[in-house]
């Protein structure tokens, strides 16, 4: 079982950026998918969540700008990160979680959004 996490990266206040999740080993579509940030010398924080029955769940600081989806062909879950802002730094972490008897963590791909 793996999750591998890309698509961070260097980019100014207000521009964009997607990252992609890939599952190996299960099928992200019967889990609840998630994405979390951890900021430095933060906790990690929920940013967006997305159930296998397609609800999903974003946190009050990034609603409206964040999207999270699901390529099942592509076993890949998506964050689309539009309006980026400097507090939107840390390291991204996806998530999967089944019924919270089992959880898979991927390792952190870095976001750093310049002001």
């Amino acid at each position: 079982v793996q999750l591998q996490a890309s698509g961070g990266g260097l980019v100014q206040a207000g521009g964009s950026l997607r990252l992609s999740c890939t599952a190996s080993g299960f099928d992200v579509d019967l889990y609840t998918m998630g994405w979390y940030r951890q900021a430095p010398g933060k906790q990690r924080d929920m940013v967006a969540r997305l159930t296998a029955d397609g609800s999903v769940d974003y946190s009050d600081p990034v609603k409206g700008r964040f999207t999270i989806s699901r390529d099942n062909a592509k076993n890949t879950v998506f964050l689309q990160m539009n309006n980026l802002k400097p507090e939107d730094t840390g390291a991204y972490y996806c998530k999967a979680d089944w019924y919270s008897v089992r959880e898979y963590w991927g390792q952190g791909t870095l976001v750093t959004v310049s002001s």
